[in-house]
């Protein structure tokens, strides 16, 4: 299960920086004059930024599950400081 996790997180991660990258070159793609500045998403745009929203979404629902005490983890937080 958390290997199952660990994999999710990874996907979803990448598909996730992707389209973030993805629409910061649709913004430098438009015209620089003042009314573009707020425009209505249309097709592909819109469809980019909702897929966007719903994969952080996902992504922290995700996170938050794998971060629960119900999967142990291995390593203990203090062990750096018990070779003081």
């Amino acid at each position: 299960m958390e290997l199952a996790l660990s994999i999710a997180l990874i996907a979803l991660g990448s598909a996730l920086t992707f389209l973030v990258v993805l629409q910061g070159r649709n913004a430098g793609l438009q015209s620089n004059d003042a009314s573009s500045i707020y425009k209505t998403k249309r097709g592909l745009e819109k469809t980019i930024f909702q897929l966007t929203i719903v994969l952080g979404v996902l992504f922290l629902i995700v996170a938050v599950i794998a971060s629960l005490p119900i999967f142990g983890t291995t390593a203990t937080p203090a062990a750096g400081l018990m070779l003081w």
